[in-house]
């Protein structure tokens, strides 16, 4: 439960999402226009719904996060490298499926690289194992500043049904400052390319 603007309501986390699609049966929840945002904050993953009125309440952060490492990235392609930290590799498929003649992903001008050095962007999958805890920050330190962290799927957003195993040090911000979220069990193609989309939007208006 939480209590923005002093009223009780029930709080859904998007950042928890599996798709079991159990929440609908309680009465309180009603279908949200949107299933899940892409892209953005962990506060904006949060959903508020009031039970007296059976209705989804809006409720806005109140104190946006303060984000130092910024870069400018529309001059030229973002070079993009995605990193297992103990993924049941359900998201590393649809990431793959990315760079199919459907999606497309380079004609956006971004590119997949195999070394953190040539990174802009860290796509993380996983809720960070903890034999993987070591091996995220070195690849965290190994990538050059300005850099953006992106953290992918329920795992990467909030350790999803992974997250109070003893094998896991995450979730991912935990250990990092994350920029950004892409939620879902796993996210479609679809979903993964507006979520990078929307953090390069959100990066070029600061």
């Amino acid at each position: 439960m939480a209590k923005p603007q002093d009223k009780e309501l029930l709080c859904l986390d998007y950042g928890k999402c599996i798709g079991c699609g159990r929440c609908f049966e309680h009465a309180a929840f009603s279908q949200a226009e949107r299933v899940a945002g892409c892209g953005v904050s962990r506060q904006e993953l949060l959903r508020y719904f009031d039970c007296e009125r059976g209705a989804e309440v809006e409720v806005r952060p109140s104190a946006p996060e303060v984000r130092q490492e910024i870069f400018q990235m529309l001059g030229r392609a973002l070079n993009v490298r995605e990193l297992d930290a103990g993924s049941c590799n359900g998201c590393e498929a649809e990431i793959a499926a990315l760079t199919n003649p459907y999606y497309d992903l380079e004609r956006f001008g971004i590119h997949f690289v195999a070394s953190p050095k040539h990174a802009d962007m860290l796509l993380v999958t996983g809720p960070v194992t903890r034999n993987m805890a070591v091996a995220v920050k070195k690849t965290y330190e190994a990538t050059p500043a300005p850099k953006l962290v992106v953290a992918v799927g329920a795992c990467g957003c909030s350790g999803g049904i992974f997250a109070t195993s003893h094998a896991v040090s995450g979730p991912l911000d935990k250990l990092l400052r994350v920029d950004a979220y892409i939620p879902g069990c796993p996210p479609t193609p679809a979903m993964l390319l507006t979520g990078i989309l929307e953090v390069l939007r959100r990066t070029a208006k600061r």
